[in-house]
């Protein structure tokens, strides 16, 4: 239940695959962020935030696409409390977000850089637009929970959260469900902070989602009214997981995001 791969995993993955690949950490504080990358480190960047529970590997068939490889560098991290990023505490939106935001820094080569976000990576890369607004030129938001009223948590949340329930709980399910609890009000508190957002906004959710609402897309279309660009690809009667049962759709806009 840890949701992540082994480094000798990740080695014969991508030595199938026949691609160069860095597997590595940066310290940022108290926090170790793992981030996989692959491409040439001169091209613009495609920066991959994944979902809840999750890591890296949820965007591996990207990372060795051979028709974004000619166009990017390309880099999926695990977010903190996942994979091998500090894994199993737990942090909120804001305080995942920064340590990203400092990751970025770190990492940026002086071109173009495209943020790309499902699910619970959604609200963070949308809130690193918030912050950042001249560092992003756009993001790409899969089945993304940025509605805080569209947020509905479930009750037994907050039974697994407590003691002693909680350490019953496996793996990335314990993060997960902690940070999960705390997003509708972190959405909350993000939502009157939207308008900030200026870079080109793609927004791509399935029409039949039943864990993030595709009402999502209006609430998007409402709040980002400073975004330089807003494009919606709805993909009819798809569910939550798009980033693998259409992977060619989202690939295809990949290739083709404004410059």
């Amino acid at each position: 239940m840890t949701m992540r791969i082994t480094t000798s995993k990740t080695k014969v993955f991508f030595d199938e695959a026949k691609i160069s690949y860095i597997d590595s950490t940066i310290i940022i504080g108290k926090n170790k962020l793992h981030y996989i990358e692959t491409g040439e480190k001169t091209n613009p960047t495609l920066f991959f935030v994944h979902g809840s529970p999750g890591s890296w590997d949820a965007y591996k068939d990207y990372l060795k696409d051979t028709l974004l490889l000619k166009k990017y560098r390309m880099i999926a991290i695990d977010r903190p409390g996942f994979g091998y990023s500090n894994f199993g505490k737990a942090e909120n939106l804001f305080e995942q977000s920064s340590v990203i935001e400092q990751f970025v820094e770190k990492i940026k080569n002086g071109k173009n850089i495209y943020l790309v976000g499902h699910s619970y990576g959604g609200p963070i890369i949308v809130k690193m637009a918030v912050d950042k607004p001249n560092t992003f030129k756009g993001i790409v938001i899969l089945a993304g929970s940025i509605d805080p009223d569209a947020e509905t948590p479930e009750k037994w949340r907050k039974i697994f959260k407590a003691k002693p329930i909680r350490y019953i709980v496996p793996g990335a399910l314990r993060p997960a469900n902690d940070e999960l609890i705390w997003l509708k009000e972190d959405l909350k508190i993000m939502k009157p902070t939207l308008y900030k957002i200026t870079a080109n906004v793609v927004v791509i959710h399935g029409t039949q989602d039943p864990l993030v609402p595709y009402s999502n897309v209006a609430f998007i279309e409402k709040e980002f009214v400073n975004a330089k660009s807003m494009e919606v690809i709805s993909i009819k009667n798809a569910n939550h997981f798009i980033p693998w049962e259409h992977f060619e759709t989202i690939r295809n806009k990949l290739l083709n995001l404004k410059e």
